[in-house]
C-alpha cells in the first residue's frame, strides 16, 4: 500500500518520524516534501501535492503535517475527492475512517506528541469504513465541487 506524505517546515520533524514508522511497517511512502524544517515554506503546496496523489489513486492514503494540522488539512480538502481530518484524539482517528471514509489524516507537530500521532495513524490505517448509512453521506460529500 502506498501512502503519500507531506508537510511544511513546521511539521517536518513529525513527517520524518511518521515516514520512518510507515516504512518499518512495510508501507511504500511517497514523500512530497518539505525537504527540511529550517526553510520556511507554504503548507498549501505540500497539502495539495499529497492530496492529488490520493485523489488520482497514486496513493491509497495521505498523511499531512504542519504546526497545528489546520492549514494543511484545509489545503488537502480543497482537492476534489479528499476527506482529510485532524486526528486530535484516538477516537477521532478511528471515526474519521469508520464514519467518513477519510482518505487523509492530518497532524500538528506543535500540538501533538509524535507517540500520539503514530498510534493514531495506526488506528486510522487499521479501521475499515463501516459503510451503511455512512456511505450515503460520503457520497453526498463527494458530490460537492
Amino acid at each position: 500500500m502506498k501512502i503519500a506524505i507531506g508537510s511544511d517546515h513546521a511539521g517536518y520533524i513529525l513527517k520524518e518520524r511518521i515516514k520512518e514508522h510507515l516504512l518499518k511497517a512495510g508501507y511504500e511512502v511517497i514523500d512530497v516534501g518539505a525537504d527540511n524544517g529550517t526553510t520556511s515554506v507554504d503548507y498549501p503546496v505540500y497539502g495539495v501535492a499529497a492530496a492529488r496523489l490520493v485523489a488520482n489513486d497514486e496513493a491509497t492514503y495521505g498523511v499531512v503535517c504542519c504546526g497545528s494540522a489546520i492549514g494543511i488539512s484545509i489545503a488537502a480538502n480543497k482537492v476534489r475527492g479528499i476527506r482529510c481530518g485532524i486526528a486530535y484524539n484516538d477516537e477521532v482517528a478511528s471515526l474519521m475512517r469508520e464514519h467518513n471514509n477519510a482518505n487523509m489524516i492530518a497532524f500538528g507537530e506543535r500540538e501533538m506528541s509524535s507517540e500520539d500521532c503514530l498510534r493514531r495513524l495506526d488506528i486510522f490505517l487499521s479501521t475499515p469504513f463501516a459503510g451503511g448509512r455512512h456511505a450515503r453521506r460520503v457520497e453526498e460529500l463527494d458530490k460537492i465541487s
